[in-house]
């Protein structure tokens, strides 16, 4: 093995998790669970990414009315973690990965104001927003034409408290049933502009009632569900908790401007029981706040003094909306050396990787045994391989 990648091949252990290496395949949205149901090929999806350190699924629809909808793969083909027959699903799912020597989690997903109307499971739900705002109209979103019209644009209305309530338990059961089918602890998304993200950002979050306000304020919705899901979980799986400062609705969107900033959104949700911050940014390698080299999972770590996970641009040369302009993206062995070297540093725990593992499941054997990188095709969103 290369010494410049050792790093990425050293043990981790918290709480109950144990992983035999540092990379964590990225939660990707595949749409390959019909009715909401992961089949034998998604399982086997999976399966075949079992020497990653530590997978993380696709977002799983939490038990809410209102948690999916929309067009493709954010429709009735997202998977989600309720119902029998979804249950069955992810227990021999869990089951094969197992078997393979592999360790997973569930990402649990409610899509808030991005979620369409009249699309998912429930179409005939209304879908729900913390102020009654998709965000604002006039930035650089992430969004068609059409959807700004017939989503971004539709009024909506506050959410009641008894609606914030059934969302966090919703999310709660979900993380409670995760567990009965065996996963090894539980991953929550709160970034790129979804439920979670709404409450945590002021252009989705104007409300005047405890669960809006200032920064600290604002994280008052995911802490509380956060201590729900532990409540629920126990005290031994790890919990994982995605955050980002860009939104879908303004990809310049930042949560916060400074470090104190980003202390106070992140402080009550470490306090809550969070173990681990997964850091969403396009490049892994892009300073966070002026004066420091720290990217956002690393701040996420100085601040919490909790574990952190980095992500972005580990494995390829271009980022994924780059990529997408393009076609693809090079493979970038460099990059994995420089993620490697900042880990060794202690910035952060875990390397996220997407596009390349999901492109290629071999990808963490290639990287161990010094193996030549695959590019990444833009066709491979198509298919499950």
């Amino acid at each position: 093995m290369d010494d410049r990648i050792a790093p990425l091949f050293t043990p981790f252990a918290l709480r109950s998790l144990r992983l035999a290496n540092r990379i964590v395949m990225a939660p990707m949205t595949r749409g390959f669970s019909p009715a909401g149901i992961p089949g034998t090929d998604v399982a086997a999806y999976y399966v075949r990414r079992a020497d990653t350190g530590l997978i993380l699924t696709e977002g799983v629809g939490v038990d809410h009315p209102a948690a999916l909808g929309g067009s493709g793969v954010d429709g009735d083909n997202a998977p989600h973690m309720y119902g029998k027959a979804a249950l069955e699903g992810w227990r021999a799912l869990v089951d094969a990965v197992h078997a393979a020597g592999g360790v997973i989690m569930p990402q649990l997903w409610h899509q808030g104001v991005m979620r369409e109307m009249g699309t998912g499971p429930h179409p005939d739900v209304e879908s729900v927003r913390p102020s009654g705002l998709w965000g604002p109209l006039d930035r650089t979103a992430m969004v068609s034409p059409a959807y700004m019209e017939t989503v971004a644009a539709r009024p909506g209305r506050p959410m009641s408290d008894t609606e914030v309530g059934d969302v966090i338990a919703g999310f709660a059961r979900s993380a409670r049933w995760a567990m009965e089918v065996g996963f090894d602890g539980i991953a929550i998304h709160g970034a790129h502009g979804y439920m979670i993200d709404n409450f945590l950002w002021e252009g989705t979050n104007r409300r005047a009632d405890r669960w809006g306000g200032d920064h600290r304020e604002r994280a008052a919705f995911a802490a509380e569900l956060v201590r729900a899901v532990r409540r629920e979980i126990g005290p031994d799986p790890a919990i994982n908790f995605r955050f980002s400062q860009w939104k879908q609705q303004d990809v310049r969107a930042r949560l916060a401007e400074t470090p104190q900033q980003l202390e106070e959104i992140l402080g009550p949700i470490a306090d809550a029981g969070v173990d681990i911050f997964d850091g969403s940014q396009r490049y892994f390698d892009k300073a966070e706040f002026d004066g420091s080299p720290l990217n956002l999972a690393g701040w996420a770590k100085k601040l919490t003094g909790k574990a952190s996970q980095t992500v972005g641009g580990v494995g390829l040369n271009s980022g994924v909306y780059d990529s997408k302009k393009t076609g693809g993206s090079g493979a970038a062995v460099e990059n994995v050396h420089k993620v490697a070297e900042r880990l060794a540093r202690g910035e952060f725990d875990l390397v996220g990787v997407g596009r390349a593992i999901m492109h290629d499941p071999h990808w963490t054997r290639r990287i161990r045994e010094g193996e030549e990188l695959l590019p990444f095709d833009e066709g491979s969103r198509l298919v499950l391989t």
